[in-house]
């Protein structure tokens, strides 16, 4: 695996990790929570290699 291959998957699970930090710190606004699952998905999708 190239190494800018290498560097697109720690970034995207960098991206992962605070996404996922600020929905479970979400309490309150449900929409905002639900944003955050939005952009998640396809994120959590790319770092398993899913289409």
């Amino acid at each position: 695996m190239p190494i800018i291959m290498i560097f697109y998957y720690l970034i995207t699970a960098y991206l992962v990790v605070l996404l996922a930090w600020n929905f479970v710190r979400e309490k309150k606004k449900t929409e905002d929570m639900a944003l955050y699952l939005l952009v998640l998905i396809p994120l959590v999708l790319r770092i398993l290699r899913l289409k």
